[in-house]
């Protein structure tokens, strides 16, 4: 799926007792536990989505941040419909043929973050390999419906890998200007055959490497999820691949089994071990870095934005003096 797929780190609330036919959740430490979302705020947010009949990846990743985000009306949109052509093991988006691309879901998306009064937005989408392009000109459409009605806002993409068309997706989405490149990685190059069957490492490297060497000025950023059986030195030579590639943010988070037919979790790695983790890669050179048990893609986005912004200019002042 998308680098949603890429993206989403997906979780789940604490669900249903297990029947004696499905096998039993694995209980969630207390760190990770989040209360069901019940504000007005969320169900404003949800209303406005469903007006507009648009999908968040909120909602299909069953993200354990959706009541605090909806609840502050900040929602990561998921652009291209909302089913993946392909099925990775830890993605709760649904898969099969999707429908026809929407030509009016890049001006519902520009509506939204104009009523939802957004300063930065996260657009995403499902993995559309059934489309010549992957689905590229929709992200651009996107932009430039969001420059047009709402100049002040940030943009944020986070991309599929556009298998076997990255090269002209790239330019084509690069071209378009957003403030900042999203695609995760996921996982250790050890684990894509059973975790992201459907991607490669080396792909999802090459394609964060060509936007930074294409377009400098663009924050680059990339995500990998924790607790699926990596090894800590795979971790760190990870963190060493996207540093050569020029990635600027790096966020973890704890993967969460979204049900019993998906990839089960292997380890929950603490809030002590995440703190570790962070600060090794803060000494590898990272602009940015968030990595806590319940951190996402798009979690605080707007808030890291600014940090990014800071951080860029605070390395550039060093290099003058």
């Amino acid at each position: 799926m998308a680098s949603i797929g890429a993206s989403r780190y997906l979780a789940t609330m604490n669900g249903p007792a297990a029947t004696p036919q499905t096998p039993a959740r694995q209980r969630k430490p207390d760190w990770i536990r989040v209360k069901a979302p019940t504000s007005p705020g969320y169900a404003e947010t949800r209303r406005l989505m469903r007006s507009l009949g648009l999908a968040t990846v909120c909602e299909e990743a069953a993200c354990p941040n959706i009541g605090e985000c909806w609840t502050k009306k900040h929602a990561t949109v998921m652009i291209l419909g909302d089913t993946c052509t392909r099925a990775c093991a830890f993605c709760n988006v649904k898969t099969g043929m999707p429908r026809a691309v929407d030509p009016l879901e890049p001006e519902h998306v520009a509506v939204a973050a104009a009523e939802l009064g957004l300063e930065h937005i996260v657009v995403t989408s499902v993995d559309r390999d059934d489309l010549s392009d992957g689905g590229a000109s929709q992200f651009v459409k996107v932009i430039e419906a969001l420059r047009k009605r709402t100049p002040g806002t940030t943009i944020e993409i986070l991309t599929p890998d556009f298998r076997n068309k990255s090269e002209k997706a790239v330019d084509a989405i690069v071209e378009a200007g957003p403030d900042v490149y999203n695609h995760n990685l996921e996982t250790v190059p050890r684990l894509y055959p059973t975790i992201r069957p459907g991607a490669r490492y080396y792909a999802s490297l090459r394609l964060l490497e060509s936007v930074k060497r294409k377009a400098p000025h663009i924050f680059t950023k990339s995500g990998l999820m924790v607790g699926l059986g990596e090894q800590r030195l795979e971790v760190h030579q990870v963190m060493d691949d996207m540093r050569s590639a020029g990635v600027d943010f790096l966020t973890m988070g704890q993967y969460l089994q979204p049900t019993p037919r998906h990839a089960k979790v292997e380890e929950f790695v603490t809030p002590q071990a995440f703190d570790a983790y962070a600060a090794i890669a803060r000494a590898k050179g990272f602009l940015l870095v968030a990595a806590s048990p319940l951190t996402r893609s798009s979690y605080h986005a707007g808030d890291d934005f600014r940090k990014m912004q800071a951080a860029r200019a605070a390395q550039l002042e060093r290099a003058k003096g």
